[in-house]
């Protein structure tokens, strides 16, 4: 299982190319109010023997000492981005860090994109929405088009309805990256015409600037789990590349 440094890489990432990580939850544990069953962190159970989330003040000497380093060895960053171990908006500090890196990265790496990988489950707080306002890609998932495989694929942890978090996503008026796997177990199958018609009528109802349609890339928590092939993929979204909406698939 994965276990990232506040600030880690930057490595070469298959969505946002040459990217510096910023991991918001424990180095040595996982934070998430999401257990994907495709998790290249493990499963959330695994992850509790470090519980500590660093600070703004940390966060800002982290990354400031990572960028400086990075300017003096002539070390290309196209891309910061907030993914780590779990949910990054979880971080108290998550709209106050946002404005610290945005504020580095326009002093050290003014050409990188400031990236966000989120589950979307905080986007209704007004504080998280301003926060993923501000930066250039909030990458938002939506796996599944209905609350039962949701469950199954995500398993949310608290109160989570796929219709509420449609309606926060319709706050950003298209200008956001929908996240979604695609993948199939014995038991479901987020290719199956019922599952891929509801999902392609949320993407038609939120218009997202891009779609980013991606399968399993690393060992996942749960066993049995089969991926897609990009032919595959590309085939399954052809009706929407056809109505013009930007995807781009891994």
């Amino acid at each position: 299982m994965m276990r990232e440094e506040l600030v880690f890489g930057p490595i070469t990432s298959r969505r946002l190319g040459v990217s510096l990580g910023i991991n918001l939850l424990p180095e040595k544990g996982k934070l998430c109010n999401f257990d994907c069953i495709y998790c290249e962190c493990g499963w959330n159970k695994d992850g509790t023997g470090d519980r500590i989330v660093p600070t703004a003040d940390r966060f800002r000497q982290a990354l400031e000492n990572k960028l400086r380093q990075c300017g003096q060895d002539g070390v290309k960053i196209e891309s910061i981005t907030f993914s780590g171990d779990g949910e990054p908006t979880l971080n108290p500090d998550f709209p106050q860090i946002v404005d610290i890196c945005l504020e580095l990265r326009n002093r050290y790496y003014p050409e990188a994109k400031v990236s966000v990988l989120s589950n979307a489950t905080r986007v209704y707080r007004k504080e998280i929405f301003e926060a993923l306002r501000k930066v250039d890609n909030p990458i938002l998932k939506l796996d599944a088009p209905t609350d039962g495989l949701v469950a199954r694929i995500n398993k949310p942890t608290g109160h989570y309805h796929v219709s509420e978090v449609v309606e926060s996503l319709k706050q950003f008026k298209g200008d956001f990256i929908l996240q979604t796997m695609f993948l199939r177990s014995d038991d479901f199958d987020t290719a199956s015409p019922e599952v891929l018609n509801g999902w392609m009528e949320i993407v038609r109802e939120l218009r997202p600037r891009e779609i980013m349609v991606y399968t399993l890339d690393r060992e996942t928590p749960q066993k049995g789990l089969v991926k897609y092939t990009a032919g595959q993929m590309r085939e399954l979204v052809k009706p929407l590349i056809e109505e013009g909406f930007l995807i781009q698939i891994r």
